[in-house]
């Protein structure tokens, strides 16, 4: 079986391991595919961890201990918590222009977009969202949201 290893340097403001030498990280994955150039087979290799790094995180958000006595009650949890996840996964792909925040997990979106404050008001017999000046990230969700309606209105 072959094993890749890649000799790379880790990205602005990665924590050092202890195995990094002068600077260098070596990554490592072992496959069983005969066919197919190097570049190719790593990213097979580094999708397959984002897919499963999407596994873990909705694990963490509610697969882990279900909460409902049936399993009938379950299945429908589990399905309603993979179309969360999935319509998440969309979201940061159409919406979220910056790459720093296509790659953040529920957690840090839920911190860092979906808590930001924001009120209902009226004016001219139309409702208005209109969200914390002050927060953070306001400039990206905003820019998200129109991204999004773009899409819904060009359909």
């Amino acid at each position: 079986m072959p094993v890749v290893v890649r000799r790379e340097k880790p990205h602005p403001g990665a924590q050092l391991r202890i195995t990094d030498r002068n600077g260098w990280r070596l990554t490592a994955f072992a496959t069983n595919t005969k066919l197919g150039q190097l570049a190719d087979l790593e990213l097979r290799h580094r999708r397959r961890a984002r897919c499963e790094d999407r596994i873990r995180q909705s694990k963490d958000c509610g697969l882990l201990n279900l909460p409902l006595f049936s399993f009938a009650q379950n299945q429908v949890w589990t399905a309603i918590v993979a179309l969360a996840f999935d319509l998440n996964a969309w979201m940061q792909m159409l919406a979220l222009t910056s790459t720093n925040a296509r790659t953040w997990e529920l957690k840090t979106l839920r911190l860092r977009l979906f808590a930001i404050a924001a009120r209902i008001a009226r004016h001219a017999r139309q409702r208005r969202l209109r969200f914390d000046a002050h927060a953070k990230h306001t400039r990206l969700l905003i820019a998200g949201l129109h991204r999004l309606d773009a899409f819904t209105n060009t359909s």
